[in-house]
């Protein structure tokens, strides 16, 4: 054999060699990193537990999908990558995405006033535009919310009809479209209508006919009915205090801002959409992606049903869900291209916590920055003086703040971390509260929030003195809103007020200093006239403002 032939055929066995120990470590990874998500997810047992599904793409390529927990507790059937979940929220970017291939055919434009296509509103509606809708910068108040008020139970069906009902008898807004951004469930289900209405189909068949198929989507569509049997569908379920769980029927049948059911593979196929824009073009998925804007053109980090956000550094796109017992959660790293899907069936599950553990995984090798601020020392006397009920004047909402366990805590929540100087974090987000400290002993406390949206909100320390029991008894009578056509009793039982109204709910209110009250509905305030008489009461939290009861009965001052 010649020299040069021997120095080939040496070469090549180096190079075969190489080429095998190169993928031997490649294939040494990946059952690394699939090791370590099943570890995540193995609390989750089938035939005990729900669970979830999770589905996994790197480079639009499926590397992982693995089902863990049980579909059906009452017939053991385990979680599989085919079984089909109610996705909750992340149906929204479906929606906005229909609305957007409308808008390229020249059917609508973002640009339009609502009223163009649901003329039920009144003229206050004038200024929210599509574009409002989709960036959630509209100022509806919230749909379930104010059916709740209108004695629909959480369990109660309801429809597209039922939330026009319900918006349609509001007399005002949040606040000016434009002028802030706040989460609707409500700006989605109508945009639901607004594709029926512009299209001449249902949401559900023009999503069908212009993206669901074309993606190949076999397992995915929007339901109508809660009643439809569905092949592999999850059931839902809530713990029931006793280490076990009851299962939570689903009744949904109103759809756009909800009413997906779909698999983690139909999912992967519409992340990859979302890069190499198979259906709708670059056009409209650079679209969909964009920040939508407030009027003062501040951006707000939310696109067509899509979250813009940042991930250690990373540009991330994502949304998540929650419904009853269904949790939901879908990242896309567009420059990484990878993307990661969590379906689950439990109220307890957390997949946006599993969807970022597995992407710490599959993004160690970039060496990335800590994704929380590290937390400092700061003195317990320093942190509890903080402790007291805060109220917004711009949102009406209360915080409660308990200084508990060696730590700052708002009600019914994990500790906050101190990370600087009167600086805090919720545990395990990356936002920020602010406090400051009054600089004379006239001033008050006051706290800003700044989470995943732009605006901020602003608290200050409630120092009113709490009602006496005289004070609490005048304020009982009946109040009714001709916004949700209900009447509401308050009434003094065992040394505290109630409210009650027909098919709803008995609540405690309690007292925070002044007027106001904390309930498990929000903040209520007593509304007086210049001469000290209640005249009326607003409820309010975070998506639903200052909705008006007018006093009905004579109340005690006019015995």
């Amino acid at each position: 054999m010649h020299l040069h032939a021997v120095i080939a055929t040496a070469f090549l066995a180096v190079a075969a060699s190489a080429q095998i120990a190169r993928a031997e470590r490649i294939d040494s990874a990946v059952v690394s990193r699939h090791h370590q998500v099943d570890a995540i997810l193995s609390k989750w047992k089938a035939g005990e537990t729900p669970g979830c599904a999770v589905g996994i793409s790197v480079n639009e390529v499926l590397d992982y999908a693995k089902g863990f927990g049980t579909a059906d507790l009452s017939s053991a059937t385990p979680i599989t990558p085919g079984t089909v979940f109610h996705a909750a929220s992340i149906s929204k970017q479906f929606t906005a995405f229909s609305i957007g291939l409308l808008e390229e055919r020249g059917k609508l434009s973002y640009d339009d006033s609502i009223r163009k296509y649901i003329p039920e509103f009144a003229g206050y509606a004038d200024a929210i535009t599509i574009s409002d809708l989709i960036h959630q910068t509209n100022g509806l108040r919230e749909q379930g919310q104010l059916l709740n008020l209108a004695g629909w139970r959480d369990s109660d069906i309801y429809t597209e009809s039922d939330v026009i009902w319900a918006l349609t008898h509001q007399h005002g807004l949040n606040f000016e479209p434009g002028a802030e951004v706040v989460y609707s469930n409500a700006a989605y289900t109508l945009l639901g209508v607004v594709v029926q209405r512009v299209s001449g189909k249902t949401l559900r068949q023009f999503a069908q006919d212009e993206i669901f198929v074309p993606l190949g989507m076999s397992d995915t569509h929007f339901s109508d009915r809660y009643t439809e049997v569905v092949a592999n569908r999850a059931l839902s379920y809530v713990p029931n205090g006793s280490a076990t769980w009851d299962f939570a029927p689903l009744t949904i049948t109103h759809y756009g801002s909800t009413g997906l059911l779909t698999t983690v593979g139909d999912l992967l196929k519409w992340e990859r959409n979302l890069i190499d824009g198979q259906v709708g073009g670059q056009t409209l998925i650079a679209k969909v992606k964009e920040s939508g804007t407030l009027r003062d053109g501040t951006r707000i980090n939310y696109g067509g049903g899509l979250r813009l956000d940042e991930y250690r550094g990373l540009n991330l796109i994502s949304h998540d869900g929650a419904d009853v017992g269904f949790r939901s959660d879908a990242l896309l790293f567009p420059d990484q291209r990878l993307a990661i899907v969590a379906l689950c069936n439990g109220a307890t599950t957390e997949p946006a916590s599993i969807t970022r553990a597995i992407a710490d995984i599959y993004l160690a090798p970039l060496n990335l920055p800590a994704r929380l601020a590290p937390a400092v020392r700061m003195a317990p006397e320093t942190q509890s003086a903080l402790a007291g009920t805060y109220w917004s004047p711009q949102t009406d909402e209360l915080i409660r703040l308990d200084w508990k366990d060696n730590a700052l805590r708002p009600a019914g929540a994990s500790g906050l971390v101190p990370i600087g100087s009167d600086v805090f974090r919720p545990s395990d987000q990356p936002h920020e509260w602010i406090f400051h400290r009054p600089s004379s002993r006239v001033g008050d406390f006051r706290l800003v929030v700044r989470d995943f949206w732009p605006t901020t909100r602003e608290f200050v320390k409630i120092t009113e003195p709490l009602p006496a029991q005289s004070d609490l008894v005048a304020l009982t009578g009946t109040y009714y809103s001709d916004e949700t056509d209900m009447t509401y009793t308050v009434a003094f039982v065992d040394g505290r007020l109630r409210l009650s109204w027909p098919r709803g709910y008995d609540i405690s209110l309690d007292p925070v200093g002044g007027n106001r009250f904390s309930s498990s509905r929000g903040t209520i305030t007593f509304v007086s006239n210049g001469k000290g008489r209640v005249e009326g009461l607003t409820l309010s939290n975070r998506r639903l403002r200052r909705m008006m009861a007018t006093r009905t009965d004579a109340g005690e001052d006019d015995t």
